[in-house]
């Protein structure tokens, strides 16, 4: 085998790429106090759309009169990712929407307020649309 540069469409082991957001070689510690990388201060990356989706999706599941998350009737508010789905939650640019099945245990409006003031930091100054796919009664 005689070395050659890498570059592109150049077959080259793992060793030789960049690791993952650091840039370094991978198989190398690139954490803090390694030198490598950012400082440990504005390292934490801004949250991509998969990451936020799933926060937006575990807050709303967190407030008070919310069974669950709904797609839908035909599936149109998810998040779509690599290798899976996250329905309830449709994070765009212009606006967050989010499905919920919600319980009798506080008023209707009362849970949608909630949801909507439990996510706000998280869509910034997108408006965030709460709707109620379902209803269930507890103990039914």
């Amino acid at each position: 085998m005689t070395d050659a540069p890498i570059g592109p469409g150049t077959p080259a082991d793992a060793t030789a790429r960049p690791g993952p957001r650091t840039g370094a070689p991978a198989g190398t510690a690139a954490g803090p106090g390694s030198g490598a990388g950012a400082p440990a201060e504005t390292a934490e990356p801004r949250p991509g759309p998969g990451t936020e989706a799933r926060l937006i999706a575990d807050r709303a599941r967190a407030c008070p009169g919310v069974a669950g998350l709904s797609g839908g009737p035909f599936g149109t508010v998810a998040t779509y990712l690599p290798g899976e789905r996250l329905p309830g939650v449709s994070a765009g640019e212009d606006a967050v929407e989010i499905a919920i099945v919600a319980t009798l245990d506080r008023p209707l409006p009362e849970t949608a307020d909630q949801v909507r003031r439990t996510v706000a930091d998280l869509a910034g100054e997108r408006p965030v649309h709460v709707r109620i796919d379902d209803i269930i009664v507890e103990g039914s």
